[in-house]
């Protein structure tokens, strides 16, 4: 897998922060990534969801949020969802003319969620949460759910039966009030890691492989518009824009 190291302003005042784009030959969708709240765009995770989404033809642009890039404590949520726009801003940068997802593993999910839902994210087409943390461990609850209301664009919900922040008699019932909007897909035997029973699991598919193709097989194409119809006008990248590739 080739990574291209990138990177982009966060918020002015965070400056910039890193990114890691991969982008397979034939890539139909560019998938915008969010780390956890105690790992970073490196995390054993996203890299893995990165390779298999590549093997299936989506390209990814995992991101740091300014407080993971910098060792600081952790930034706001006004800062976090900056953030995420600036990321999709600089995804869509680097993947011209792809259609745009955009989630991450439970915190950058639950951020982009809370982007889109404030405004829709430019170019995005559907949002994508693996693992979303729909209450603390222990504490049960859906209350981390009810902006989800305000989201226009389809979403996927990949989250284990075993994940102890998103118990499935929530999770299930907050994503049918969602509608036609909202798919879950349950991936057994997995926790909030994706660490699963091996022993006990219904399937031998590798389960960052399994959500791969359940992203493929899910996601939205880009809406018929005059842009679309007409790649030739559509806007060039800015000039400027710095990358540096290496094999990973």
């Amino acid at each position: 897998m080739i990574e291209e190291e990138r990177r982009f302003v966060a918020t002015p005042e965070k400056g910039e922060v890193s990114a890691l784009l991969v982008r397979p030959e034939g890539a139909t969708h560019g998938l915008v990534l969010g780390h956890g709240a105690s790992t970073n765009m490196r995390h054993a995770n996203l890299r893995a969801i990165a390779e298999r989404m590549a093997e299936v033809g989506i390209a990814t642009f995992r991101y740091n949020f300014p407080y993971m890039e910098h060792g600081r404590g952790r930034d706001s949520q006004a800062v976090c969802v900056e953030t995420v726009r600036s990321a999709v801003a600089a995804a869509r940068e680097a993947m011209p003319g792809l259609p745009m997802l955009a989630g991450g593993h439970s915190f950058g999910g639950r951020m982009t969620s809370h982007a889109a839902a404030e405004s829709p994210l430019d170019g995005v087409v559907g949002l994508v949460f693996f693992a979303f943390p729909l209450h603390q461990p222990g504490k049960p609850d859906s209350k981390r759910a009810d902006h989800l209301n305000a989201v226009t664009v389809p979403m996927l919900f990949l989250s284990g039966t075993r994940d102890e922040l998103a118990d499935m008699s929530l999770l299930r019932p907050a994503c049918e009030a969602l509608g036609p909007r909202a798919t879950l897909h349950a991936l057994d035997t997995a926790d909030h890691g994706f660490k699963v029973l091996k022993r006990s699991r219904a399937t031998a598919e590798d389960v960052h492989a399994e959500m791969a193709r359940v992203v493929r097989d899910w996601a939205p194409p880009a809406p018929v518009t005059a842009a679309t119809s007409n790649p030739a006008g559509a806007p060039s990248p800015r000039p400027g824009a710095r990358g540096r590739r290496r094999g990973g």
